[in-house]
């Protein structure tokens, strides 16, 4: 039996830390140490620092359960449990001295894939402003001791965020959605993390939210913070969040969002 609290714990205390490296390293200068997809997709030593951290802190406490990261290879572990890691979540951000970026922890149980698993625990940590959304899967989502809710969009319209992908090839389809998506809107906002554009759903500062491209670590946390604030969260119809499509907003707002994304 998974104890969820436990896990939540846990993943406070290793966010908190791992966050605090971040943004020192930041304070020192960042030493830029690879591209992945493209020049502006930028991987930092500070990355794989805070990732080793996480993962070394992680096998000391629990060391049969498996990870799943953004910048290392994954374990696969055998206790059914696999922490699921995105170490700097904003990247471009950070790297620009942005401070609008945060460590991403979730713990899952079941296949570690979007797909099939049951998101168990969820931290999502912004160094700079010093704030920790978090979630248990059955006991709500929290920012410090406030229960979070999503929002009842107004006649105002929603206030809607997304993101683009670093492939040129894809920035026409992202503009596309965009204008699809726009009678519904209020305005739009595009700040560059993914892990805090979910919580600020999940906390009512975002109406809804909607990108192409994200990988398991991008959301793995974020969406059990909106589904455990009263959302729903989604990908194509039917699907599970991920590269095709995620799309997270209160009940209603949503099933309206995905028909135009659909369209």
């Amino acid at each position: 039996m998974v104890d969820a609290g436990q896990l939540q714990i846990l993943a406070v205390d290793i966010a908190r830390e791992a966050g605090e490296l971040a943004r020192r390293r930041r304070t020192e200068g960042v030493a830029l140490a690879a591209t992945k997809s493209s020049l502006a997709d930028i991987v930092t030593e500070a990355d794989r620092e805070v990732e080793q951290l996480i993962r070394d802190r992680l096998a000391a406490a629990r060391p049969d359960d498996g990870f799943l990261g953004e910048e290392s290879d994954p374990h696969p572990g055998t206790s059914g449990v696999t922490w699921v890691v995105d170490p700097i979540d904003g990247t471009v951000n950070y790297a620009y001295g942005i401070p609008h970026y945060a460590v991403s922890i979730a713990a899952v149980t079941g296949e570690p894939d979007p797909a099939g698993w049951i998101a168990q625990t969820a931290v999502v940590y912004t160094p700079v402003v010093d704030e920790l959304f978090r979630a248990s899967r059955g006991e709500g989502a929290w920012l410090g001791e406030r229960r979070l809710q999503v929002s009842t969009v107004t006649d105002a319209g929603a206030l809607l965020a997304t993101g683009f992908g670093y492939d040129p090839a894809t920035h026409d389809g992202d503009i596309a959605r965009v204008r699809r998506l726009m009678p519904l809107a209020r305005d739009l906002r595009r700040a560059g993390a993914a892990s805090l554009d979910l919580a600020y759903v999940a906390a009512g500062r975002l109406d809804g939210y909607f990108e192409r491209g994200l990988k398991p670590w991008d959301h793995a946390a974020g969406a059990l913070l909106v589904t455990e604030a009263g959302g729903r969260l989604g990908g194509r119809p039917g699907g599970a969040p991920g590269a095709d499509m995620t799309i997270a907003a209160g009940p209603e707002l949503f099933d309206r969002m995905r028909e135009l994304l659909e369209q």
